[in-house]
């Protein structure tokens, strides 16, 4: 079993940055991804970014290209969300998930074990 726990979360202006980041522990990650989903109020959990903890592959939902970067450091057994550009939109819960797929599917649902979550609040 994997455990995860997210931090960086808070509110900021239209325009500004957050780092988020989740802290795993509990299994080795050489085989695994770890993704970071949103859930806004009323709406589904999405699809925002993830990474292959053994090679680094990314990947990205089309709405944040170009302004979210996603990292891991093998050291510290972490996975960093930067948010760059942030829109009012993307205001919402931020959950660190990991899946055992080989591939990186953006769908909730090929992820297994997930963080508590952190709020991301942006002004406009």
């Amino acid at each position: 079993q994997v455990q995860l726990v997210e931090s960086g979360g808070g509110l900021v202006q239209a325009g500004g940055s957050l780092r988020l980041s989740c802290a795993a522990s509990g299994r080795t990650f050489s085989s695994y991804a770890l993704g970071w989903f949103s859930q806004a109020p009323g709406k589904e959990r999405e699809f925002v970014a993830a990474i292959k903890w053994g090679t680094g592959t990314t990947s990205y939902a089309d709405s944040v290209k170009g302004r979210f970067t996603i990292s891991r450091s093998i050291a510290k057994n972490t996975v960093y969300l930067q948010m760059n550009s942030l829109k009012p939109e993307d205001t919402a819960i931020y959950y660190c998930a990991s899946t055992t797929n080989t591939a990186i599917v953006q769908r909730p649902d090929f992820f297994s074990s997930w963080g508590q979550g952190t709020q991301v609040t942006v002004s406009s």
